[in-house]
């Protein structure tokens, strides 16, 4: 079927239930911080804007994280149903990676997480204010483990292979291989940027709809200062991090580039837009700026760029899709430096939360976050191919021997119950955005949030059923987020 075989079948099962749970950490690492700043805020300066926020982006992280647990499950049982070659082979080296990830991280966020989410009026002030640090570090620390394993996969050093298997040599070497700090800063400022904006979105419809409080314009305010910030930070970072990947995946930076060939000592053109066409081994359509491209990536105007004519077709990444693919991350990188910058502009001049036309580019925003997380993604694992583990395993040599129709089934079982399953889940949480936080009057306990008195102490009993024209209210955000 469309030329597809058992092996494309496992990568498209792999490449979508990566794709939906990588969404869920990604808020998860953000939320878990910003809440940690945020009642970090409220201790210091007591003002209740800050607890307010706290308490109804709790419950939001309490789905997430939720959701963001149930579909990792999947992808440490698929190592070892559709890659079981690849977990023979490379096991000693993820195995472990994985475990180190389950016994620091996991277990610091789950005996913690308690506390955070129910212990507001039954816990001091200060052990909760820890509780939530402490979650937000055990994010922060399964980042770590989860990019080291990958990162290996992408630039492999301390091992020796014995009778077909790694063998670690150097467990130092291993974990801070030559990608992994930077692809662990380009990740996790990802993570931080994605949730801004989510947030800022958030504020933005509420601000749209005439709902105007502390509480939401310091939504908006916070999530634009670390869109201003951390926006052109994470452009150096991306910048720190194509360098080493040229340094030791040329051929992955050749495919971005879309370069097939150079031509005597003329420096490298940057390729703007086109159509990389494998088939024919040249970009069609072209628009080429010249020089560009050797300095961005070798930061001279003279240095050549690998071209993928160096390598054999068979070691080639796939240039289409990788070319677009970062294309769309860079781009939405760069309306991001604007959104910032003009939220700058319109904060000088009072205008941040009465400009309409902001609000709404802060609005159509909110998913600029995840789909540059998911573009990038694309552009590391495709770039990396024809590797699993980067000149050392073919992806054709790492597949479990499944029949095509075996893997026709389970794909399609994975589409059904993650769309319905998460569908719903991603539902609820828009119900509980459409709500917005509830404002305290000067109580001592505001009403609403989990684990206060007058409210149960359940974050999925946060969201009242729709009605008086709230299911409208509900559709409408989650057709425009």
């Amino acid at each position: 079927m469309f030329g597809l075989e058992a092996l494309d079948l496992a990568r498209i099962q792999f490449a979508f239930t990566i794709s939906f749970h990588i969404l869920f950490p990604a808020i998860t690492i953000g939320l878990a911080s910003y809440l940690a700043v945020l009642e970090g805020l409220w201790l210091k300066t007591r003002n209740d804007t800050y607890r307010d926020l706290y308490h109804f982006w709790s419950k939001i992280f309490a789905v997430n994280f939720g959701m963001g647990v149930v579909s990792g499950l999947v992808m440490a049982y698929q190592f070892g149903t559709n890659w079981s070659r690849f977990s023979d082979f490379a096991g000693a080296v993820t195995g472990p990676l994985l475990t180190y990830e389950v016994l620091t991280a996991f277990f610091l966020e789950a005996g913690f997480l308690g506390v955070m989410l129910f212990g507001w009026n039954k816990v001091g002030r200060g052990l909760h204010f820890f509780s939530t640090v402490m979650v937000a570090v055990g994010t922060l620390i399964s980042t770590f483990w989860i990019l080291a394993s990958n990162s290996w996969m992408q630039t492999p050093q301390g091992f020796e292979i014995v009778n077909g298997q790694v063998i670690p040599t150097d467990w130092l070497a291993i974990i801070f291989n030559p990608s992994f700090p930077y692809r662990l800063m380009h990740m996790a400022t990802a993570a931080f940027i994605a949730t801004a904006f989510f947030v800022g979105s958030s504020a933005a419809w509420h601000l749209l709809r005439g709902r105007d409080n502390p509480a939401i314009r310091t939504m908006l305010s916070m999530a634009m200062w670390m869109a201003l910030i951390v926006a052109p930070i994470q452009a150096v970072i991306g910048d720190f991090h194509g360098l080493n990947t040229l340094k030791h995946q040329p051929a992955k930076i050749a495919a971005i580039e879309g370069h097939w060939e150079n031509v005597g000592d003329e420096a490298t053109p940057l390729i703007l837009f086109g159509w990389p066409d494998m088939k024919e081994e040249r970009t069609k359509f072209a628009v080429e700026i010249p020089y560009l491209g050797s300095l961005i990536l070798t930061h001279s105007l003279d240095k050549q760029v690998p071209a993928l004519k160096e390598f054999p077709p068979k070691d080639r990444p796939n240039s289409t899709i990788v070319f677009w693919s970062f294309r769309i991350m860079v781009g939405l990188g760069f309306l991001m430096i604007f959104t910032g910058l003009w939220s700058l502009w319109l904060r000088k001049r009072d205008a941040l939360y009465t400009s309409r036309p902001f609000l709404h580019l802060a609005l159509w925003m909110g998913p600029s976050g995840l789909i540059a997380i998911l573009a990038g993604w694309f552009t590391t694992e495709i770039g990396r191919q024809p590797w699993v583990v980067y000149g050392l395993m073919r992806t054709a040599d790492a597949s479990s021997n499944h029949s095509f129709m075996q893997m026709s089934i389970t794909l399609i079982m994975f589409v059904v119950v993650y769309f319905a399953l998460f569908g719903a889940g991603l539902g609820y949480m828009m119900r509980l955005v459409r709500k917005g936080p509830k404002i305290s009057e000067g109580s001592d306990t505001p009403d609403g949030g989990p684990g206060q008195k007058r409210t149960p102490a359940r974050p999925l009993s946060a969201a009242d059923d729709p009605g008086d024209g709230e299911h409208e209210d509900n559709t409408r955000l989650t057709k425009e987020i």
